[in-house]
């Protein structure tokens, strides 16, 4: 079966019972936690694909790579994924839950890159426009590239507006090669 169909029918069903238990708020924070997870410990996936470690011990480091305080219906989750031998597919389990969540809860993610650290007042106006424009729910992530020199870079959903002093630059460049 393939691992793209096999994540999304997992994740389908968590979001379901979360949704039915009030609780897919906090399983969305569990599973952001758990998929960022799987990111910074590059050791995370090696351990869990480990056949010499025990069950019990899989499920809870998984339940630790999900935060603090995880809710019983993720424990429950992370149990039955490795009860049934997918604990393979779990960081994709993670990242399909967060995409269904954020469809089902109109959450457009939001990217604005610059080339120094912005007040929370403008990046609190670059989400509202996002908002404005999108009429949904707005994440930002923010990220500090000096190498932009100065402007700009604003992505979310397929969009990319890229008023960077780099790519002015660039343009410029390429416009007096020609």
């Amino acid at each position: 079966m393939d691992l793209g169909v096999i994540s999304v029918r997992y994740a389908r069903a968590l979001l379901e019972s979360a949704t039915k238990a009030k609780t897919e708020d906090m399983v969305y924070d569990e599973m952001h936690t758990l998929a960022h997870s799987y990111l910074e410990v590059p050791q995370l996936r090696s351990a869990i694909g480990n056949p010499m470690l025990a069950t019990e011990k899989k499920v809870n480091l998984l339940v630790c790579a999900c935060g603090k305080k995880v809710s019983d219906l993720t424990k429950r989750f992370i149990s039955l994924v490795v009860r049934e031998d997918r604990e393979f597919a779990l960081q994709f389990m993670a990242n399909s839950y967060i995409t269904l969540y954020r469809k089902q809860k109109n959450i457009i993610h939001g990217k604005l890159i610059t080339a120094t650290a912005v007040s929370s007042q403008i990046e609190d106006k670059m989400k509202q426009m996002v908002a404005n424009r999108t009429n949904a729910t707005v994440e930002f992530q923010t990220e500090v590239d000096p190498s932009l020199v100065g402007g700009f870079v604003l992505e979310y959903d397929t969009y990319s507006l890229d008023m960077s002093v780099k790519r002015q630059l660039n343009d410029i460049i390429k416009h007096l090669n020609k």
